[in-house]
């Protein structure tokens, strides 16, 4: 029993509800509530007539029930259903001996896993009449059996709305999988056209003029020397073109990136409030708030412990702006901000915009990625430096703080 608890099966139903693929915190619940085992062995002690026999009896019978018990939960759930009816026969029998209904709260919960809810919902039906039966039978206190049974319909139904939320979270997973493996083969395809288009015809032009510049070569040089010379042109031509390619598959889009991070903040339960579009921006704009939002959403996903995050665009005259607040934890120091609000910054002001930075302690961060527009931006110096070019403190990226 130690053994298969120290090692569960892979498709166990305690790594399945955990899911983790491994043991976590979320998997360990069905060790943890075995601590309700209290009332199992407290009843003997408060009962009618107290019996060392009983006593013995009742505590004999832990010893099968873990056995059952955690085989259910940790063993291949190929056996999760035999297990569950074994588990559900032996608590009905060991009631009238151990004089306590603890172990039927364990099996009804199990009857509410891998089945459809109505079957569940049916069992669970059948296996309180066999209960209130026996309770009859028996002649127990009607009091007693309906506080009985009411506990352990409510406990189940709690654990059937668990499960079938965890099977709609399940299903979303996969669709957004599923959308996120078509949407990449959608882009490799794309890639692959745009490639073959771009240099196929070069790559074939190439290799025509290189030949007759190598059949003209003795004959007539100067002919040779001018299909080299538009051999030249045309390489440099392939490899603009190659650039500009390349370029545009690194882009991200803003509409795409929101996407993205709905789905990034939506898996670790962070509610995102989106942008409201204001018509197309200019396209180096575009990708530089993409890659901004990538960063921020990043970093609200690893260290803000945010509940909410709001995403708002602004247009003014001669002005795009991006804000994106969280009520995370907040008390970023501008002194020592890392590497991502530095890039953030850097590529904000070869556009010849900047950065603001507002964060109190407790009390979430705002980032403010302000951005001219594409004529202001064309004229500023910093328009044509490269993105990734080192920075010493430029005057137009402004890191605000507000002290908590």
């Amino acid at each position: 029993m130690l053994e298969r608890l120290l090692k569960p099966h892979p498709n166990c139903l305690a790594i399945v509800i955990g899911r983790g693929g491994r043991l976590s915190s979320n998997s360990w619940f069905p060790v943890i509530n075995l601590v309700w085992l209290f009332w199992v062995f407290a009843a003997p002690w408060f009962g009618n007539s107290f019996k060392w026999s009983q006593l013995l009896i009742t505590y004999a019978s832990v010893l099968p029930f873990l056995w059952l018990y955690l085989s259910a939960w940790y063993r291949d759930r190929r056996h999760l259903q035999r297990l569950t009816a074994a588990l559900a026969a032996f608590a009905l029998i060991s009631v009238p001996v151990i004089q306590s209904w603890s172990y039927i709260i364990y099996a009804s919960v199990l009857l509410m896993y891998e089945r459809p809810p109505r079957t569940a919902l049916m069992l669970l039906g059948a296996y309180m009449a066999a209960f209130v039966a026996l309770s009859l039978v028996n002649g127990w206190p009607l009091l007693g059996t309906g506080g009985a049974v009411l506990t352990c319909a409510a406990i189940s139904l709690i654990n059937l709305f668990f499960i079938i939320d965890a099977r709609h979270d399940h299903a979303l997973r996969l669709t957004q999988a599923e959308v996120r493996r078509l949407a990449a083969s959608a882009e490799r395809e794309r890639i692959g056209r745009d490639l073959h288009d771009l240099l196929g015809h070069t790559l074939s032009l190439i290799a025509i003029k290189s030949e007759l510049a190598d059949r003209l070569f003795e004959r007539d040089p100067v002919a040779a020397r001018r299909e080299l010379r538009e051999l030249h042109t045309v390489a440099r031509d392939s490899l603009a073109q190659v650039r500009t390619a390349v370029t545009g598959i690194r882009a991200t889009g803003l509409a795409a990136e929101q996407v993205s991070a709905r789905l990034l903040l939506e898996s670790s339960n962070v509610a995102l409030s989106g942008i409201e579009p204001i018509g197309p921006l200019p396209a180096e704009i575009d990708a530089a708030l993409a890659m901004c939002l990538r960063e921020a959403v990043t970093n609200i996903h690893r260290h803000a412990n945010a509940r909410q995050v709001q995403l708002e665009l602004r247009q003014e005259p001669g002005l795009i702006e991006l804000r994106v607040t969280d009520d995370g934890c907040g008390g970023v120091d501008p002194r020592r901000y890392g590497n991502g609000l530095q890039g953030m910054q850097q590529r904000l002001a070869a556009l010849g915009g900047s950065l603001v930075v507002e964060s109190p302690a407790g009390r979430g961060t705002t980032l403010r990625l302000r951005l001219p527009q594409a004529q202001q931006a064309a004229a500023s110096p910093q328009a044509r430096a490269s993105d990734a070019a080192p920075m010493q403190e430029p005057a137009a990226a402004v890191i605000a703080h507000e002290p908590g």
